[in-house]
């Protein structure tokens, strides 16, 4: 084959390359799950030096090497044999720019249904995961509800033993002034009462002290 029926060959391709790689970009653009495949390694680094997820860009790049073998077979050296092997050398590297994007645009479709089934699953585990946290917040309001009802249960307790404490230190100051006043069996009998009121006293406290840390330890779970 001459070189200008190759040209000829090699520039009618490139038009029909451009236009499919132009459909082949819009349907990616409007393909949701083609983000999973854009930073995807489509072509052999050392065959192409563009990095992009349109083919249109390793189209136009290949349309350059094309340029190149156009513009040194129309120079007048071109029998010399060193122009021999260098165009034979662009026409190989240009054959294999083809033949990738060729099966670039024939994986194309298989290689974004699996990043669709790898989109869908990712999207159902988002809403799965979505439902499951509109599911817990009743639950949580529910929690906090009834850890708000614990607290003010634990102050309303506290509140009822303070009282408690208060009326029995009443009562043994009274027992007190009455055992002053007091002689023979009435002392004996006022002492056995002040000791009896002091170990209420002594278990209202330790009481107290038990709801004094609930209450904390329910402050700190808020």
């Amino acid at each position: 084959m001459t070189l200008n029926s190759q040209i000829v060959r090699l520039t009618t391709l490139f038009d029909h390359l451009t236009q499919q790689a132009k459909v082949i970009d819009r349907q990616n653009a409007n393909n949701k799950s083609h983000y999973l495949v854009e930073n995807s390694n489509l072509f052999n680094k050392h065959l192409f030096h563009t990095d992009s997820d349109l083919f249109s860009d390793y189209v136009d790049e290949a349309r350059t090497k094309l340029n190149e073998f156009i513009r040194l077979s129309s120079k007048k050296d071109k029998q010399s044999f060193i122009a021999k092997e260098r165009l034979q050398h662009i026409l190989g590297h240009l054959e294999q720019q083809i033949n990738a994007i060729h099966n670039a645009f024939s994986s194309n479709s298989s290689l974004h249904q699996a990043a669709k089934i790898s989109f869908d699953a990712h999207k159902k585990a988002r809403h799965k995961r979505v439902q499951r946290y509109q599911a817990s917040q009743p639950k949580l309001q529910q929690l906090a509800q009834s850890v708000m009802l614990s607290s003010h249960q634990l102050y309303a307790k506290l509140s009822e033993h303070h009282e408690f404490e208060r009326r029995l230190l009443l009562m043994i100051s009274q027992r007190e002034e009455q055992r002053k006043q007091s002689k023979g069996l009435q002392i004996n009998k006022l002492s056995a009462e002040v000791l009896a009121l002091h170990q209420r006293l002594g278990r209202c406290r330790k009481a107290i002290s038990e709801i004094e840390r609930k209450i904390e330890m329910s402050e700190k779970t808020q």
